[in-house]
């Protein structure tokens, strides 16, 4: 029998939340709802759910904070909730480690597809042993591990599958969209800019590992290529 996935939703306000853990029960998941932010980590510690829907306008510690805290000690997957409409803080989300964000008002049914997406590329089994060694990067798909001049990289699903993609084609341009279709694996509005965030990431990661590497290029009106020269 399959393993229901469990779904940690923090988010205060209860109609809000008790549709989410709704339509997430009628699909499937098992829930559980949060309605403080400073409770999460801990929870998390303790039940070890398989996501987080996470809100950012909480009482006790708000969403940022709460998932810098849970990016700290854990890389499970993070959605962020938020009715904030400016750009920097969507994108200020993922740069904290979170895999996907959500604006309000959202229909509940993109929620779930967005759970689903994001799950199945966190838990994505492999049918062969398979590492991908470029320069000093080196990518374990069976462990989901990846190390760059012997220094482990701390990376979220997103970040993974999309380094995984690159670095299986060096020096091939992908352009955003591809990069959709073959590492996130769904469509949605605002996810180029995603793939930008995601990327920006990827960077600050492995410049921190290697400050004279650069190996993620810029293809001006094009996309991005992974290149070692």
């Amino acid at each position: 029998m399959t393993k229901q996935a469990f779904i940690l939703i923090v988010e205060d306000e209860p109609k809000i939340a008790e549709g989410l853990a709704a339509y997430l029960e009628n699909a499937g998941f098992r829930t559980h709802c949060l309605d403080r932010g400073d409770r999460a980590a801990r929870f998390v510690r303790q039940e070890a759910p398989d996501l987080v829907l996470l809100d950012i306008m909480l009482p006790g510690k708000d969403g940022m904070e709460v998932c810098k805290e849970l990016r700290s000690f854990s890389q499970i997957p993070i959605i962020m909730l938020t009715a904030r409409v400016e750009e920097i803080d969507r994108l200020l989300g993922l740069e904290l480690g979170a895999d996907d964000y959500i604006c309000k008002p959202f229909s509940p049914r993109e929620v779930v597809a967005r759970v689903k997406a994001v799950l199945r590329r966190s838990n994505t089994p492999q049918e062969e042993s398979k590492r991908i060694t470029e320069g000093p990067i080196i990518l374990d798909e069976d462990s989901r591990e990846v190390s760059v001049g012997g220094n482990s990289l701390k990376l979220t699903p997103s970040e993974f599958m999309i380094l995984k993609v690159m670095m299986s084609r060096p020096n091939r341009v992908f352009s955003r969209n591809e990069l959709l279709d073959l590492a996130i694996g769904s469509q949605f509005e605002g996810y180029d800019r995603t793939i930008d965030s995601h990327i920006r990431n990827l960077r600050k990661k492995i410049k921190k590992a290697l400050p004279d590497l650069e190996c993620i290029h810029s293809i001006y009106g094009a996309g991005y290529k992974f290149n070692i020269s």
